[in-house]
């Protein structure tokens, strides 16, 4: 073995770093990545689009690219139907109660103070009177963004109460849904909502009353297995999701295939289920005449009432 040293290797000096220019163009650039809002754009869940949220907003939430009517909020939902200046809300004043003590991932009662503290209204069902190009009626709106649009106890008696309100005024009932169905939360008590509001629609259908259900995306669970499907009439807006259990687990308690489309409005349309389809740009018009037709009501001319 040799006794020699090996010569340490000479390494080559780095080249001094070219220091970091902070101007004003690298200053802008993350300035703006920090700054800039978020939920300014969104992915159509139909067509895969990225659509700007002003331009949606602009387009009643309906896709440019593809048509398909995104979820709207109840107030937004009612600003887009009744007539400018005749909205007055009912029954605002009733709110929840947690009869069970139920406990999620935090008790019930705090669950429901929350929700209505951030939405500014104390359930998810928003009714009220008001007017569709000149015809009054009794609308109700069920608010998905309130515990996903579910029926408990308070949804139940607005639902009456707005029939019995129109039976009242001799006004036809438009209810609007966008609902998963009954709310857990308040179990049995939730369920017995479902013959209630049956109940009410039939008592407003021997008054002489006129009801209208408008299924938007989506109405599934107790509220389609129940008041919004015994309504006079059943419209739907296109592409809307409508069924009672999801179709995941039908397709695996009955261990086939789906057919194609299934639980879309149009698929029920076919089969009967609903009477009609109507675009979200038609709904206001569509409405006037289907409550002149059951009113018997003379025909007015054809103005376009400015919204809320």
């Amino acid at each position: 073995m040799s006794d020699e040293k090996a010569e340490p290797r000479e390494t080559p000096e780095k080249e001094p770093e070219e220091p970091r220019r902070e101007g004003k163009l690298s200053r802008l650039r993350f300035s703006k990545k920090k700054d800039m809002p978020g939920g300014l754009w969104l992915k159509c869940e139909s067509c895969g689009d990225v659509i700007f949220r002003k331009e949606l907003e602009e387009k009643d939430r309906v896709c440019p690219a593809c048509g398909f009517h995104f979820t709207v909020p109840g107030r937004e939902r009612i600003r887009m139907t009744i007539d400018a200046g005749t909205w007055k809300e009912e029954f605002a004043e009733i709110e929840g109660l947690d009869r069970l003590g139920f406990i999620d991932k935090e008790p019930y009662g705090q669950k429901l103070a929350r929700t209505a503290e951030r939405l500014d209204q104390k359930e998810a069902l928003l009714c009220g009177t008001g007017e569709i190009l000149g015809r009054p009626i009794v609308l109700a709106v069920l608010d998905f963004s309130f515990m996903g649009g579910s029926m408990g106890e308070v949804v139940g008696e607005k639902v009456a109460l707005s029939c019995e309100l129109g039976a009242a005024l001799s006004r036809p009932v438009v209810i609007f849904t966008s609902s998963g169905g009954a709310r857990m939360h308040e179990g049995v008590l939730s369920l017995m909502q479902m013959a209630k509001t049956c109940a009410a629609l039939q008592s407003l259908n021997e008054a002489g009353g006129f009801s209208i259900c408008v299924m938007t995306h989506p109405t599934t669970g107790g509220v389609t297995a129940s008041f919004a499907s015994v309504t006079d009439l059943v419209l739907a807006e296109p592409g809307a999701l409508i069924g009672f259990a999801g179709p995941r687990v039908i397709a695996t308690t009955l261990r086939q295939e789906l057919p194609a489309g299934f639980q879309r409005a149009e698929f029920l349309l076919e089969k009967g289920m609903i009477d009609s389809i109507v675009a979200r740009s038609e709904m206001r018009e569509t409405l006037a005449k289907l409550i002149d037709y059951a009113t018997r009501a003379p025909r007015r001319p054809p103005e376009r009432g400015a919204r809320v």
